[in-house]
């Protein structure tokens, strides 16, 4: 069953380009999808595992050398 995303955000620092990525929350899920295609699909990760890659990313630990 899909759980449907009642609103999906992007970044205030993304321009109007039309390269950004939005996300949006259901239930112990986060979607993300790609603004230049929203029908295209979504990856979908659960909540935990979002948040672990956010620590990561604030953390630098994706950053390039």
């Amino acid at each position: 069953m899909s759980m449907q995303v009642s609103e999906w955000k992007k970044s205030r620092h993304s321009g109007n380009g039309g390269n950004c990525v939005e996300v949006g929350l259901t239930p112990g899920l986060v979607r993300v999808r790609d603004t230049k295609d929203r029908e295209g699909g979504t990856l979908t990760v659960p909540t935990a595992a979002w948040s672990a890659f956010l620590t990561g990313v604030k953390a630098g630990e994706f950053d390039l050398p």
